[in-house]
């Protein structure tokens, strides 16, 4: 990949950051001297672990909790790293949950969940942070999708609608934002290796995946860096990258 270019003075909010893909961007991003700030919905304790492990390493870090999903708890939010800050440069819209269950069992609740969480948790976050972006005529925006968004899968009718939603929300925005000088693009990891994973028959997934592996959170983390930061990823946006072992093939 092109040369990374250091993230110094660049402010970064990273949304679902205590643990798995999120966590791994954070560190990934302070690594380039980004002042990161790791939001979180429940645990104090892991946030705390990222920001821990930031600082230990000479770097920035914030936690900041807040529901992506509630507009008052995220405009609160970005008036916080606002008075802190004074701009915010790079938004990795990563916050997601999963409800699955066939849709003919699947109750209204826990379509609502995923879509608020996963939708319009990225719509709220893109607004706000888009509103000090335009000002500065600068920023970059990534969203985190996935290969279900593109390829559907039994059980997660809710997760699948909204992360393809995100894809489309992604095109929209890109071609929005351009001309202030906004990049925004989306990433479809397949399968990766984390909490949300180790439920799964590993197995079975493995056999539909071209190479034969599942994904790590630091591939991950490190092509969100791409984009943030190097030359070649400075002429990409609109795109939605898939980083999936080849099942979306």
């Amino acid at each position: 990949m092109s040369n990374k270019e250091s993230l110094s003075g660049k402010v970064a909010l990273i949304t679902g950051a205590s643990r798995g893909i999120g966590k791994e961007i954070a560190l990934e991003l302070s690594k380039l001297s980004a002042e990161v700030f790791i939001n979180y919905s429940s645990s104090d304790e892991k946030a705390d672990e990222v920001v821990s492990t930031i600082k230990n390493n000479g770097g920035k870090a914030h936690k900041l909790k807040f529901d992506v999903s509630k507009e008052e708890s995220v405009s609160l939010a970005f008036d916080e790293i606002i008075k802190i800050n004074g701009s915010i440069d790079i938004l990795v819209n990563n916050a997601g949950i999963t409800r699955d269950g066939l849709l003919m069992r699947m109750k209204s609740e826990q379509w609502d969940e995923v879509l608020n969480t996963n939708l319009k948790g990225v719509f709220l976050c893109t607004k706000y942070a888009s509103k000090f972006m335009m000002k500065k005529r600068s920023g970059t925006i990534v969203n985190i999708s996935s290969v279900v968004g593109i390829i559907g899968n039994p059980g997660q009718a809710n997760y699948s609608a909204a992360k393809a939603g995100v894809i489309g929300f992604t095109k929209t925005c890109a071609k929005e934002f351009a001309s202030r000088g906004i990049q925004v693009n989306a990433i479809a990891p397949g399968f990766i290796e984390t909490e949300m994973t180790e439920k799964l028959n590993t197995e079975e997934i493995v056999k539909a995946i071209p190479l034969k592996r599942l994904g790590s959170c630091s591939q991950i983390a490190q092509l969100v860096s791409f984009l943030v930061s190097s030359d070649a990823g400075s002429y990409i946006t609109g795109q939605t990258i898939s980083i999936d072992g080849g099942m979306s093939i």
